[in-house]
């Protein structure tokens, strides 16, 4: 695993033992640049995804809103419900991200008490955003 996963702002504060079961745990994907990774209201696919590397654009009804870059977290909502997706994100450079899955995190609560307070707490703080 790079050294430089654990700078990630997700990241942040986390004990790297809590990092590597994260990772571990879950899928990693590539995306090339120009994919479309989420298209606005398709129906949710109960996934989230910390950006490894590189860069995507978020955009609603066709209007860009934001860049996000490594280290940020997109989707996570949709680990918590069903709704369509309210925006597109396209990446924008060869990317890869950390992909979080309902069932993964449920395993990883299940087997970790640290995990599960840390994730509870990132989720937490995402949504208050």
């Amino acid at each position: 695993m790079p050294e430089s996963i654990f700078t990630l702002k997700i990241f942040q504060g986390l004990d790297k033992a809590v990092i590597r079961s994260i990772i571990d745990n879950c899928e990693s994907r590539d995306y090339w640049d120009g994919e479309m990774i989420i298209m606005e209201w398709e129906e949710s696919n109960w996934e989230g995804y910390i950006l490894k590397s590189g860069r995507v654009a978020i955009s609603i009804w066709g209007n860009h809103v934001v860049d996000l870059s490594a280290g940020d977290i997109f989707w996570e909502i949709a680990l918590l419900n069903e709704e369509e997706r309210t925006a597109t994100v396209c990446s924008q450079w060869n990317i890869e991200v950390i992909v979080l899955r309902l069932p993964d995190i449920i395993k990883m609560i299940s087997l970790d008490d640290t995990i599960n307070k840390t994730v509870i707490e990132r989720i937490e703080e995402n949504l208050e955003r």
